[in-house]
Formats: structure tokens, C-alpha cells, sequence
């Protein structure tokens, strides 16, 4: 007995909501097979001269016609139907004397057959909605046909969605992959300033991206992560920024920046280990999510081991509250910028730096504060006690050769 206009009409919605969770094709294969009552339904995708079974439905028949499988695209129906040689609707393959002269219609054989194209967004053909059985089905109609249709074209709206997330992917992907084999960044270097001599204590490399598009070098960073490159962007990033150190005196460190994800797979291990180590400093963003405390914990007690610093950035700005800053025992807190700025006329952000500050003191941290910008915010975190400071009106991002010489390392070196 086939199911009828409601109960269709309930598969339609209940389709498009399955589509979100990828099950759309499933379902409007597991309804017109048994809406027409047929043994196999199945949805296929063209790939050079083969036809592979991309979605199947075929209860007790799975070692006929199976997800994966292939056929040679001159033994199948398909492309008779979109030339014309064959309808779209067989209810008995025996009324039609082509369909008898391919072998696959005695083979199997296939007494009833009814299949639509599935069409690509620009219209070329992806693949085909089909159904069949080994008898002849004459009950089969044009209402049917409009049936497997409909759901042909809910399947492609699906394939289609996929199709769209799968060329973005490898759009990012292969944008990123650009970025790391042609060296499309550079590495610029922030001075690190002592407040109280306004002197160059260290610099923070920051990476600037020069392939289209131009964007902030935070979406360059997030992007490599969506497409499993996180570690490979990072990591030459921070390689090329401590190839800066031989550059600078010896007593000026540089401040890299890595995710937690990125420390946990031991890859700055190698790079910590061919620079000098004790020049180094680990920012981590405070806000940014650990999955493995005790990896990431472990990886770090090792680059500190060999002499390197560890920093939260972003501190008072993350949600992730002071727990995750004591468990990591910091050697350095940075203040974000949203606490620096105004700063000098805002008693909450004073109190709060103070805060800060005198936690950083209890445990034996210093304080960076970022973003300083006007000389209202240097004096009122000066008078907090805050002993270094970074922002535009110390010194913005450079390359290093500009930085060198606007800052004059070689007289600090020598006072």
C-alpha cells in the first residue's frame, strides 16, 4: 500500500530538517523505494566514465548493490536516459526494445526502472535518483515519477550545499598552502617597553599576511585551523620570527605567539631547541580553549625547562577567569588592550589593573600592558606599578631592520 499525499507531504519537511544533519538522502531514498514499491533505490555520482553509488537503499540485496561500489557508465541506464534513448519511467522494461539490448537489463535483471538526473548548481550532471526492481512494475505512473522528483531535488539541494562547503574548503586550504610555499608574510616586531626608562626590553613578533585577501592576521590564523594547517602556519611564522634573535643584543627577548593546540603537538620543541631558548616568550591567549591540560602542561614545562618564558595574553579580557592563569603559572600577565585604553579616567579598569598587578607580584609574574596609546594611559599604568608596557605611543610594529634602527638597540646594548 503506498503512502499517501499527508504522509508525503510529512516526508518533505521531515526531509529538509534530516538535510541539515546530512541523513536527507537516506531518508528520500528509505521513502520513494518503499513509496513505490520497489527493491532498490540508490543515488549515484558521475566520475569519468564510471558510475559509483553514492547512497544506497536495498534491504537483503546489499552484496548486489552496495555504497561504493562502481559500473562502467556504457552497462547502465544513465546515459541513455539523459540522451533520450530510454525514459526517465520503465514500469516494465520489457515494452521498451532498447532497454533489452543492454546486457545489465537480463543480468540482474531489472524488470521495472525509474530514474531523474541530479543536477549540479551550474547545471551540468552530478549524478542520477534512481529506483528498480527485477519485476515489472505496472502500477508505476506519472504521479510517481513527480515523486522521485521531488525528492531528487531535495537530494540535490543537499549534494549541492556539501558540494559548496567542499570548494570552500579547498579554496581556504589551497590559500593557506599558498601563504606557506611562496612565504606570502612577513614578520613585523612591537617594542616591549620598560616604563620607567622608556627603553626596548623585548620585541613581540606579529605577522602580516601579503596573499589576497587583505584581512587581519587573526582570519589568516583561523582559517589555517578550519582546514587542519594551524600548526603549519604557526610554526613558520614563529620560525621565521626567532631567525630575528642573532639580530638583536643580548639581552632583548622576543614575545611569539602559538594556540594551545599548536604547544600540545611538541612541534616548537625543535624550533625552541636550535634558537636560544632563554630569549624566548610563549604567548598564549587566555581566552583561547585547551582540550589537554596535562599535554599542554607537560609541552610547556619543557620549553620552559630549556629557558623559554610563558605569557597569557589577553589577560582580564578572557572568560576563562584566573583558574586557568594560576594552573599555567605564567612567568608573564598581558593586559589587553580593553583594559588599558581610557584607562586613566576609568576607576574600574584602575582597580582592576591594580588587581592584577598585585596578583602578578604574588606569583612572582610580571605585567605587560598592551594597546597604550595616549600618554594619559602610560602615566595611569605607570602609577600602578605596572613595569612594562607595549602600544602605538612606544612604538608600533615594524620590520626589523626599521626597528633596530628607529629604537637604537645598538646604544641600549651599550648602556
Amino acid at each position: 500500500m503506498r503512502q499517501g499525499s499527508a504522509d508525503f507531504g510529512r516526508l518533505i519537511i521531515g526531509a529538509g530538517s534530516a538535510g541539515m544533519t546530512g541523513d536527507i538522502i537516506d531518508t528520500a531514498l528509505a521513502f520513494v523505494r518503499g513509496h513505490l514499491e520497489m527493491e532498490v533505490a540508490y543515488l549515484s555520482e558521475f566520475v569519468g566514465e564510471k558510475l559509483v553509488f553514492r547512497a544506497v537503499c536495498a534491504p537483503g540485496l546489499e552484496d548486489m548493490i552496495a555504497v561504493g561500489g562502481e559500473m562502467p557508465l556504457d552497462q547502465v541506464y544513465c546515459p541513455h536516459i539523459l540522451e533520450g534513448r530510454l525514459p526517465e519511467l520503465i514500469p516494465d522494461t520489457a515494452a521498451i526494445p532498447f532497454a533489452q539490448t543492454i546486457p545489465l537489463t537480463t543480468a540482474l535483471p531489472i524488470g521495472s526502472h525509474v530514474s531523474v538526473p541530479i543536477c549540479r548548481s551550474d547545471g551540468s550532471f552530478y549524478g542520477m535518483f534512481c529506483c528498480l526492481s527485477r519485476k515489472p512494475q505496472a502500477s508505476l505512473n506519472e504521479r510517481d515519477l513527480s515523486v522521485m522528483r521531488a525528492f531528487a531535488g531535495l537530494s540535490a539541494d543537499h549534494i549541492n550545499m556539501v558540494l559548496a562547503v567542499r570548494t570552500d574548503e579547498e579554496a581556504r586550504r589551497a590559500r593557506i598552502r599558498n601563504v606557506l610555499e611562496e612565504d606570502n608574510f612577513e614578520i613585523v616586531y612591537q617594542p616591549i617597553f620598560d616604563m620607567g626608562s622608556r627603553r626596548p626590553n623585548g620585541f613581540e613578533a606579529l605577522s602580516r599576511f601579503k596573499s589576497d585577501p587583505y584581512r587581519p592576521p587573526n582570519l589568516w590564523f583561523d582559517e589555517a585551523r578550519s582546514v587542519g594547517l594551524q600548526e603549519e602556519l604557526e610554526c613558520a611564522t614563529i620560525s621565521r620570527a626567532l631567525a630575528a634573535l642573532p639580530e638583536l643584543p643580548r639581552h632583548v627577548y622576543v614575545s611569539v605567539n602559538a594556540s594551545p593546540n599548536t604547544v600540545m603537538t611538541g612541534a616548537l620543541s625543535d624550533l625552541f631547541r636550535t634558537a636560544q631558548a632563554d630569549r624566548i616568550v610563549l604567548e598564549i591567549t587566555e581566552h583561547a580553549e585547551v582540550e589537554d591540560y596535562d599535554k599542554l602542561m607537560d609541552q610547556l614545562d619543557q620549553l620552559r625547562f630549556r629557558g623559554a618564558r610563558l605569557a597569557i595574553d589577553d589577560a582580564g579580557a578572557g572568560y576563562s577567569g584566573l583558574q586557568q592563569i594560576v594552573r599555567m603559572k605564567p612567568d608573564i600577565l598581558k593586559l589587553d588592550i580593553s583594559l588599558t585604553s581610557g584607562i586613566g579616567f576609568d576607576v574600574v579598569k584602575r582597580s582592576l589593573a591594580a588587581a592584577l598587578v598585585s596578583f602578578a607580584n604574588e606569583i612572582g609574574a610580571q605585567i605587560v600592558a598592551e594597546g597604550i596609546e595616549t600618554e594619559d594611559e602610560f602615566a595611569a599604568l605607570h602609577d600602578l606599578g605596572v613595569p612594562l608596557g607595549q602600544g602605538y605611543l612606544l612604538g608600533r610594529p615594524a620590520d626589523l631592520l626599521s626597528a633596530k634602527s628607529r629604537f637604537q638597540l645598538q646604544e641600549v646594548r651599550r648602556a
